[in-house]
């Protein structure tokens, strides 16, 4: 009997392992896919970059009116990356989480870039063997103790949109 449950035991463990290890290895493909995304963007790739998004993808970025769809954000990516140079963000900490069904996976990570740093996050989807970009929500950071400062700078600004986008 003691044979039987040590045997038990063992199967757990290497089940759990083997989970624990698919669990890995789906989060390393949505790390190598987001860093590759932002490589490409870096060496102005604009086929690759774009290829790694959905077709019905959304791109927010800093600016209050950049809410794109995937045709508007690569209109105005595109003078970009034929200049040859686009962004170059390098993620210095990432968090991936996933969904039950291991095919829905959302992050949040911080960036190096030339705005120092920033914060995106977003979802990603497993088509076929491959994850794609389906959200990306970029935001620049604003240390706490300077808030006042940077709303005093971005409230003449503001203040005309937040008018605009009320009166609709």
């Amino acid at each position: 009997m003691k044979v039987f449950f040590l045997s038990l035991a063992a199967l757990a463990l290497v089940s759990f392992d083997s989970l624990q290890y698919k669990g890995s290895d789906e989060k390393e493909q949505v790390n190598r896919t987001l860093d590759a995304w932002h490589k490409a963007a870096g060496e102005a790739k604009f086929d690759v970059y774009f290829g790694m998004m959905t077709e019905d993808a959304i791109f927010i970025g800093t600016d209050p009116t950049e809410n794109w769809d995937l045709k508007a954000f690569q209109a105005f990516a595109k003078p970009y990356f034929d200049r040859g140079k686009a962004w170059n963000f390098k993620a210095v900490e990432r968090h991936v989480y996933f969904d039950k069904s291991g095919k829905l996976a959302w992050f949040d990570e911080l960036l190096n870039t030339q705005m120092k740093i920033c914060r995106g996050s977003g979802v990603l989807v497993k088509i076929g063997k491959d994850w794609k970009i389906k959200h990306y929500v970029l935001s620049m950071t604003i240390p706490n103790d300077n808030t006042n400062e940077v709303v005093k700078i971005i409230a003449p600004i503001e203040d005309g949109l937040l008018q605009k986008m009320q009166s609709k």
